[in-house]
């Protein structure tokens, strides 16, 4: 079986299939509001996944017409920088952009998150 350049390969999607499920199960209250104005290709008509594997990694929404990744950070994220820091570098190598919002920012802020995504995909549509 053939994989492209953003899925995992068989034996490793066999182990992050489950986490992705069960993460798309049970959102973050930040994560299940976004998704409701992302989902239905509301936004530009373009088509998001949630929870979506690239390689080793399962990311918050993904875009594959725009490459665009898009992360919602909670609190846990203020005590892993230098993971997330490579985790996005990984992300960016596969030609990919990421853009970070943080749980507050999405359930405070929300039309101005949505607006910027929207700016973002504009561009890259």
């Amino acid at each position: 079986m053939k994989y492209g350049p953003y899925n995992a390969p068989p034996e490793l999607w066999a182990k992050l299939k489950p986490l992705a499920r069960e993460m798309r199960q049970q959102p973050t209250p930040a994560e299940d509001l976004l998704w409701q104005r992302l989902r239905n290709r509301q936004i530009h008509g373009a088509k998001f996944r949630r929870q979506h594997p690239i390689e080793r990694f399962i990311v918050d929404f993904y875009c594959a017409a725009a490459k665009l990744v898009i992360e919602v950070d909670g609190s846990i994220h203020d005590y892993t920088p230098d993971q997330d820091a490579a985790r996005q570098q990984f992300i960016e190598a596969q030609e990919l952009m990421v853009i970070r919002f943080s749980n507050e920012e999405v359930l405070r802020r929300t039309d101005a998150v949505i607006g910027r995504i929207a700016e973002v995909l504009q561009e890259r549509l």
